[in-house]
């Protein structure tokens, strides 16, 4: 995992249910921990654009369903600033499920964009991606 060198508002909090945009067979994915986070202590732990969560899947395959998978987050409402002074916002929460923490995607396919912090820090998932902004 790549340091990012954007100053990304961490939108999501613990808790929150984030559509994926993959073909793994998870829809919708229920955040419960921020992976490497380092917070106060008994504040809700948040997750921005490029970050690893590990998160419930709600609703997909039925074999899918109530696993425990590692995630990142592709897209996020909320708008971040670029160190070139752009700010980014996407019209929607969005997370890509990986096989494993190494970064390695489950899904073969990814829809819509995804964000240029996210291609830094994991380079597996900006192989399958199809535009990156």
């Amino acid at each position: 995992m790549q340091p990012i060198r954007a100053n990304i508002t961490r939108a999501l909090p613990v808790g929150s249910r984030v559509e994926t945009c993959d073909n793994s067979g998870a829809k919708l994915i229920k955040i419960f921990t921020v992976v490497g986070l380092k917070t106060v202590k008994k504040r809700i732990s948040s997750c921005g654009v490029g970050d690893l969560i590990m998160a419930s899947v709600v609703r997909g395959r039925p074999d899918m369903r109530k696993q425990v998978v590692f995630a990142v987050i592709v897209r996020q409402k909320r708008e971040y600033r670029r160190p070139d002074g752009m700010r980014i916002k996407f019209e929607d929460n969005s997370a890509v499920v990986l096989k494993d923490d190494k970064g390695n995607p489950k899904g073969t396919m990814l829809k819509g964009p995804i964000a240029k912090e996210v291609t830094e820090r994991w380079p597996a998932v900006a192989k399958i991606a199809s535009i990156v902004v």
